[in-house]
């Protein structure tokens, strides 16, 4: 089974979104960035690498917050949620985008009002719970 990825960084007020490049299926949508794992990588590695990849940052893995499954184009995805701590907030200093058009700190209330990915949607109830634990 593949594993997809989700990473929540949460400034203690607000969570990192990311605007999706036009293209593809899930093209010009909002989600919380990550991707996919690949063959033989730890989700731990996968994190590390997509941040590198698609925002130029180094980021710090902290704990799993929570998994749930998908179908997508007739295969079951498993989707796993991490908190993760990045080095600074793209704002002063821009982080390099790759695969996202922009990026934003956006209050958890607001992310069900933006046009988000289902898969990222399925665990945001759960994301609000951790977040509500972190107040």
């Amino acid at each position: 089974m593949k594993t997809s990825i989700a990473c929540i960084a949460f400034d203690g007020e607000k969570i990192l979104v990311a605007h999706r490049n036009p293209t593809g299926q899930m093209g010009g949508r909002w989600e919380f960035p990550g991707g996919k794992v690949e063959e033989g990588e730890s989700d731990e590695k996968a994190i590390v690498r997509e941040f590198e990849e698609e925002f130029g940052v180094k980021v710090t893995v902290g704990e799993k917050i929570c998994e749930t499954f998908f179908m997508h184009n007739e295969q079951q995805i498993a989707l796993h949620a991490y908190e993760i701590t990045v080095p600074h907030d793209g704002i002063a200093q821009k982080y390099t985008l790759t695969e996202h058009t922009e990026y934003k700190w956006a209050f958890p209330a607001e992310i069900p009002t933006l046009n988000f990915v289902d898969s990222d949607m399925l665990i945001y109830p759960d994301v609000m719970r951790w977040v509500a634990g972190k107040k």
